[in-house]
């Protein structure tokens, strides 16, 4: 009976490490890939996630609050998760039951259906970004951002 509970305090040790280092991996992707310029071709050359999300706060911050400003941010902050892995899904698996369901978009990764599985957090960020290019940097009735600005770095 002691070695079976030493084992099953191993296991849910191993269990724990696993989880805190996946957490910990997928932070360090993240702020990794947002310091990387984004994949978005109407973007400024250069600029990367971080700086784009900064210069849109900015942004909303000049827009009148009650017709979009912040609630644009907010439904990003909400529903991006959600979008980015739906269609980061639905693209690769063409076939699958979610994208004979979902309502095709342009922020949908095309031809990426025979990708290994490598290279699903690379399709799944550059979903991220061309999302929120797509809620935050276009015109929406009501809401009119300015423009993306580039800001250059002081030394």
């Amino acid at each position: 009976m002691r070695l079976f509970l030493l084992v099953w305090h191993l296991i849910e040790k191993l269990i724990h490490i696993i989880i805190i280092g996946s957490i910990f991996a997928s932070i360090l992707y993240i702020w990794y890939r947002g310091n990387q310029p984004i994949s978005v071709i109407q973007a400024p050359k250069d600029l990367t996630y971080w700086e784009f999300m900064a210069d849109r706060i900015d942004a909303a911050k000049m827009v009148h609050p009650t017709r979009c400003g912040w609630g644009m941010i907010s439904s990003l902050l909400i529903l991006g998760p959600i979008y980015s892995v739906v269609y980061t899904v639905t693209a690769v698996n063409p076939d699958g039951f979610l994208a004979r369901i979902t309502a095709p978009d342009p922020d949908i990764p095309k031809h990426v259906g025979d990708s290994g599985w490598i290279k699903i957090p690379g399709i799944w960020w550059n979903t991220v970004e061309h999302l929120s290019w797509t809620m935050l940097e276009g015109q929406h009735p009501g809401c009119r951002f300015r423009p993306v600005e580039r800001r250059t770095k002081s030394s």
